[in-house]
């Protein structure tokens, strides 16, 4: 392996490590894996690339069976196996709404059921949780977001502990040639060298953005899985129970009280934190998931998700957190 791959083996308690050139060329090498006589089931509440691809490319070229559902219902869960289910796709928590799933008891499931596992474990980082210890078979990184940091890098990682699919996933992965580039390689070493510290430092201000936003009158909630008040604050913390934080990363959603155009005032009068996709670097990030990240799912799946018009996601940097929370608050005000 390269030191690259050494590295995110390491962190993610994994034996093997695959570099990518990007999240989604990680994501459609473990999709390889799956023949047109299989089923997908799939998180409902899943990143947009991955659901733009699984709706406008994988299902209507190649016709693999899939489906979508709230995997935080562990019976809604084993039901909806099918004798051709072949794999299982989370993220926990999930982009956009940070919903946690018992990744522990979905394992123990798909294990009964000779299924395989992928958690994609972007929002958390290996630096806050390890799914491949709570019995996932496959875990899959955007390096672009919390390992790279500096969003200066595209790429992807795949971490796992068996070798026969080591075997195949070499062997689809160079077929397809989507292997990471020797500079992007560096970049992306060198961001994972301070992951962990970047990683907690991130988590520390999202909680104290997420208590502050929650007393503030012109929010109306706010989702952050290290809050009590989070509906699955304890599934979170079971996920990353070796961890000493709060169970939450750098990743915070909330809903403004207000229609689409407070919500454009409110993201258009922030100046320390800068309104753009993407997540997981040193500087805040924030977005409307319902016109940006999430704008190519369809209307009818983002209501059903939560995905209003007057829904915010902010990935925290690692700036001082009274410069966050004075822009914050500056912004709320001229709403």
């Amino acid at each position: 392996m390269t030191a690259l791959q050494r590295n995110l083996a390491s962190m993610e308690k994994a034996k093997y490590a695959f570099a990518m050139n990007c999240g989604m060329s990680a994501t459609i090498s473990v999709l390889s894996l799956l023949t047109a006589d299989d089923h997908l089931l799939c998180i409902d509440d899943v990143y947009g690339g991955t659901q733009r691809y699984l709706r406008k490319i994988w299902n209507p070229n190649y016709n693999v069976d899939w489906g979508m559902i709230d995997m935080s219902d562990l019976k809604k869960v084993r039901a909806a196996f099918k004798p051709n289910t072949k794999l299982v796709w989370i993220e926990s928590p999930t982009n956009p709404t940070l919903k946690c799933t018992d990744i522990a008891a979905v394992a123990a499931i798909c294990k009964e059921k000779g299924v395989l596992l992928c958690v994609d474990n972007t929002f958390m980082s290996p630096a806050l949780q390890n799914p491949l210890v709570l019995g996932a078979d496959i875990v899959m990184h955007s390096i672009t977001k919390y390992i790279g940091g500096h969003s200066d890098v595209v790429a992807g990682a795949l971490m796992f502990n068996d070798s026969a699919l080591y075997d195949k996933l070499f062997f689809n992965i160079k077929t397809m040639g989507g292997m990471i580039a020797p500079f992007d390689a560096w970049i992306a070493l060198r961001g994972s060298k301070t992951l962990a510290i970047r990683a907690e430092r991130a988590a520390e201000n999202a909680l104290a953005i997420a208590k502050w936003l929650e007393k503030h009158p012109k929010i109306e909630k706010v989702l952050y899985p290290g809050l009590p008040s989070h509906p699955h604050h304890k599934i979170a913390l079971k996920n990353r129970a070796h961890s000493k934080l709060s169970g939450g990363s750098g990743m915070i959603s909330f809903y403004i009280k207000g229609d689409l155009n407070k919500t454009n005032k409110f993201l258009s009068s922030l100046h320390v934190i800068t309104l753009a996709e993407s997540l997981g670097g040193v500087e805040s990030l924030i977005e409307s998931p319902a016109l940006m990240t999430h704008g190519s799912v369809p209307a009818e799946h983002r209501k059903m998700l939560g995905i209003d018009d007057n829904f915010v996601r902010l990935s925290t940097g690692i700036e001082n957190i009274e410069d966050l929370i004075g822009d914050l608050e500056k912004a709320l005000a001229k709403m």
